[in-house]
């Protein structure tokens, strides 16, 4: 099977992206970041080992988990970026969820809505991690 290079540059980035969090983020960064990072490998790996039939399944449900997470991290943390990434990732479990019900193939639709939501997605968890580290490096020259 051919993958596309769109999909490979946004894997690669938003594991990137996942890492970046890890590593400059604050604690509401670090859990998106892991959520996102841990959904994508997971992802991934349901891609390379379960039949098609169940991939959709495993997908839907770790989208499902995923914004349920994100939620509960949004709400402890109030976090703005972690909101548009929880309603991001809700959608993601829409788009799965209506194309498994119709029992839809997946076309150039899905695929297009798919990519600009993860797009989405990305770059929600990285303007969350700019944001919190230079918050955090402000706080430290004012308190110096």
């Amino acid at each position: 099977m051919q993958i596309a290079p769109i999909v490979i540059l946004l894997t690669v980035s938003t594991m990137g992206i996942s890492l970046f969090a890890l590593w400059k983020g604050g604690p509401a960064e670090r859990l998106g970041g892991a959520m996102v990072g841990g959904n994508l490998i997971l992802s991934i790996l349901s891609g390379l080992l379960l039949p098609e039939s169940f991939e959709q399944v495993a997908r839907l449900t770790l989208d499902g988990l995923t914004a349920l997470g994100l939620l509960v991290i949004a709400v402890r943390y109030a976090s703005f970026w972690l909101g548009g990434a929880m309603l991001l990732y809700a959608a993601q479990f829409s788009l799965h969820a209506f194309y498994m019900v119709t029992a839809r193939p997946v076309d150039l639709l899905h695929i297009k809505i798919n990519n600009m939501n993860f797009l989405g997605i990305s770059a929600c968890l990285a303007l969350g991690t700019i944001v919190g580290w230079r918050q955090r490096i402000k706080a430290r020259k004012a308190a110096a």
